[in-house]
């Protein structure tokens, strides 16, 4: 099925609510949308995000040491297995 998603026209109901886009051999597509932080979690395995619009700040560990790096419109960020992640963004 041919699909085309307006990801700077979609906003969730709630901050990280997400519209699934579809499922590629067992790897889940989402687009999410928040407006505030996300909790500090370890991941099951690797994650990559895109940011569509705004900026966001990806704070995660990388062997013991907190780091940051600040994505902007069109940044694509991979999240390696197991590290822990915490986001915001600005539109």
């Amino acid at each position: 099925m041919n699909k085309v998603i307006k990801s700077r026209h979609f906003t969730a109901e709630r901050a990280w609510g997400a519209l699934d886009i579809t499922n590629i051999n067992g790897i889940s597509v989402r687009l999410h949308w928040t407006d505030k932080p996300y909790k500090w979690h370890i991941n099951d395995g690797e994650e990559v995000f895109a940011v569509m619009d705004g900026t966001v700040e990806m704070r995660y560990k990388e062997d013991g040491q907190e780091k940051a790096v600040l994505l902007h419109t069109g940044d694509i960020f991979l999240c390696g297995y197991r590290y822990r992640t915490c986001c915001s963004s600005t539109r």
